[in-house]
């Protein structure tokens, strides 16, 4: 066999070529794997599920101490949409470090961090001392609000909330304890809102005025959910207290069945310049109420801290069954109102109460427009502010009324609180729909598309291919 021959020059050639070509792309893949997830991997859905929050890259950016995210899961069950969070937040911060963890191999390693049910795709952030589990059981939700009208139902992705709640929690040693007041006819909190308050890593506790001298000295805010009954003097003189020591208060409320009034609770915030107006806020305006219920309110958000990041998600706040505030028109000195939640200029309230038979404006009917919700700041010192928040609806809070805003409700709940204890980085990330839109196209569309694909395109490179031969054969 000659080896100078031309053949086998081109041959060489063609085979020298070829090495080069898989050298060069074996060295692209390893560079470009080598990149981080936010340069090699494009979220191209319409609910950018493969996006990374603005609340997120912030915290993520100003990490401090280094942090591992252990991710328990077996050989072969690795849960793709899992893998690509958790390597989007490896990309966003040095600070961080990805560990596998596959039970079968280490079978007694998470019993370190928690005793619950242990699921393959499970989650543990730890730093120092401090560790979360975060269990896949509730890295996806599932809504079968539909199921029983068409057999279907919606699925979310809570990934990155659940993720970045575990961080803010191990990196923060000083949680905010909420303490909620009972002895009033109190309502609980719906679990949407109170598991939102723990994914926030603030601490929950109950507080009976009656069996202390003072408010706990941890105590970061008081929050009283729509009591039925009033406070009594002495509980309003501590209440007082507390917030002339820069304490702070969230009140919710709204108008009472009985017709009762809450003359304490009432007084207690006249001292702030805010006053509740008899009666329920009837909305005059059709573009500021829903489902042709005009006590069913949309309010205007007004520019705060609280309501910024809804005004600029272009989120609603729906309230039912509200009283109007009114803010004084002489405020004393270092107490500034502001008003969150208003109503149009066509608001009115109905004095008739839960005894209202028109939504008509009558006689007695006070007209608005009204503040459904303030934020009070009281300057006491050059370092000390109290904080109080006022919603006059009981609504706010209602798992119903936040389900028909998208969660507004629940946003502008977790916002008053980070406000309220100075987290600058509230927690507040929305789930992600997985549903994907189908492409349906009808069975000629689909017969034109089969034939070009199987059909045509096939037999036009067959006969090009021909006609080049033949006519490579005639030269």
């Amino acid at each position: 066999m000659k080896f100078n021959t031309k053949a086998f020059r081109i041959g060489g050639y063609s085979i020298l070529a070829s090495v080069i070509a898989i050298a060069i792309a074996i060295m692209a893949n390893i560079f470009i794997n080598a990149l981080p997830a936010t340069l090699t991997q494009f979220d191209t859905t319409s609910n950018q599920l493969f996006s990374i929050s603005e609340q997120t890259e912030s915290i993520l950016k100003n990490l401090e101490n280094d942090i591992t995210i252990y991710w328990i899961v077996q050989s072969g069950y690795e849960d793709s949409t899992v893998e690509n969070l958790i390597n989007r937040y490896k990309a966003l911060s040095n600070k961080i470090t990805i560990t596998k963890k596959d039970p079968d191999v280490y079978p007694t390693f998470v019993a370190q961090y928690t005793s619950e049910n242990i699921y393959n795709n499970s989650l543990i952030v730890e730093c120092g001392e401090r560790s979360r589990y975060v269990s896949y059981e509730y890295i996806y939700e599932y809504d079968y609000t539909n199921y029983y009208y068409n057999g279907t139902y919606d699925v979310s992705f809570a990934g990155e909330g659940l993720l970045t709640s575990a961080i803010s929690y191990v990196t923060n040693n000083n949680l905010p304890t909420i303490y909620m007041l009972t002895g009033h006819g109190e309502a609980e909190l719906a679990e949407t809102f109170e598991s939102a308050i723990v994914d926030e890593n603030m601490t929950i506790e109950e507080l009976s005025l009656l069996t202390v001298n003072a408010v706990p000295e941890d105590a970061d805010c008081i929050f009283i959910n729509s009591p039925q009954g009033d406070i009594s003097e002495e509980e309003k003189a501590l209440l007082l207290t507390y917030l002339q020591s820069g304490g702070n208060l969230y009140l919710i409320s709204g108008p009472l069945e009985s017709g009762e009034k809450l003359t304490n609770l009432e007084s207690l915030m006249s001292e702030y310049g805010v006053s509740a107006n008899d009666g329920i806020v009837i909305e005059g305006d059709r573009n500021y109420y829903a489902y042709g219920t005009p006590y069913y309110l949309l309010p205007d958000m007004a520019s705060h801290t609280i309501t910024e990041p809804l005004i600029n998600s272009r989120y609603y706040v729906l309230l039912s069954i509200a009283q109007g505030l009114t803010i004084s028109d002489g405020l004393r000195d270092g107490l500034s109102v502001t008003d969150l939640l208003v109503t149009s200029n066509k608001a009115f309230s109905k004095t008739a109460g839960y005894a209202l038979q028109t939504y008509s404006k009558e006689d007695g009917d006070i007209d608005g427009p009204f503040a459904l919700a303030v934020a009070i700041t009281d300057t006491i010192n050059d370092s000390t502010e109290a904080h109080i928040v006022w919603v006059s609806s009981s609504a706010l809070v209602d798992e119903w009324s936040n389900t028909k805003v998208s969660g507004g409700n629940l946003d502008f709940f977790i916002n008053v609180l980070g406000w309220m204890c100075e987290l600058e980085d509230s927690i507040s990330i929305h789930s992600k729909s997985i549903d994907y839109n189908m492409l349906t196209v009808d069975e000629g569309t689909a017969s034109i598309l089969i034939a070009l694909v199987v059909g045509i395109i096939p037999a036009a490179y067959l006969i090009i291919g021909i006609c080049i031969f033949v006519r490579r054969k005639r030269r």
